[in-house]
């Protein structure tokens, strides 16, 4: 019995000093990026794949660092053996994740009878490729895939299209009257409480600089636009991989 206590107790001690080590490491990390880069918004800081190596999450960013701060890595960790992009899942689920604390109530979504697959796509009323791909929504509930919009005005707060986003989310029927602006139908100046400007920020944490900005179920990011098949084919392409 004394030989079962002293060996836990060892156990025990063992996993406290290895805890206090994992520990003091992280400490070193935050303070040493905390005073070379005070702006910077550390959200986690654990070890990685790589022994020595630690990776810190700032927002919606990844990076790699020494375990004692002095060294700082950019870019994307591959698992050779299966040549996974490591880095690029996190990324995908940390979208993912995102996008799904706003929720579908601050989208404006079009929905197929069975839906397949939901995309989120950011969406400015006056780009031309997005209005192309409004324009045939049809064909993409056809494919079976839901839609849930997001607004990026690409010319910023306050300008026309930014206006134009909010009047169309607070019309009675934001369905009806995204599709009407798409068509540079005119619409009643309304405004309301709306998810705009988070939608926004979510552009600026998913660094997007195009519209239409297409994200999937995974958080992959597809820029541009793209027809209904081939957009359902890269879906199902994506799906498959898992």
């Amino acid at each position: 019995m004394k030989n079962v206590i002293k060996s836990a107790g060892v156990f025990l001690l063992s996993a406290m000093c290895m805890m206090s080590e994992v520990s003091a490491d992280e400490v070193a990390i935050r303070q040493a990026l905390t005073t070379s880069m005070p702006t910077m918004k550390i959200d986690s800081i654990k070890p990685s794949e790589i022994k020595g190596l630690y990776e810190v999450v700032v927002g919606l960013n990844i990076y790699y660092v020494s375990e004692n701060g002095k060294y700082l890595l950019p870019g994307q960790l591959i698992d050779v053996a299966t040549s996974k992009d490591l880095t690029k899942e996190k990324l995908n689920g940390a979208r993912q994740l995102a996008i799904s604390k706003l929720g579908q109530a601050k989208m404006i979504t079009f929905k197929p009878k069975i839906s397949k697959y939901t995309v989120s796509i950011f969406t400015d009323i006056d780009c031309g490729y997005c209005r192309k791909l409004h324009s045939e929504i049809d064909q993409y509930l056809a494919e079976g895939i839901t839609i849930q919009y997001l607004f990026f005005p690409r010319a910023g707060k306050d300008s026309e299209s930014y206006n134009k986003a909010v009047s169309v989310w607070c019309s009675e029927d934001r369905n009806a009257a995204l599709t009407a602006a798409k068509k540079d139908q005119a619409l009643p100046v309304k405004t309301c409480v709306n998810p705009i400007d988070e939608h926004m920020q979510l552009v600026n944490d998913f660094g997007l600089n195009g519209t239409p900005s297409i994200i999937s179920e995974s958080g992959a990011i597809y820029p541009g636009y793209l027809p209904a098949k081939q957009l359902f084919a890269t879906l199902a392409q994506e799906k498959s991989a898992k």
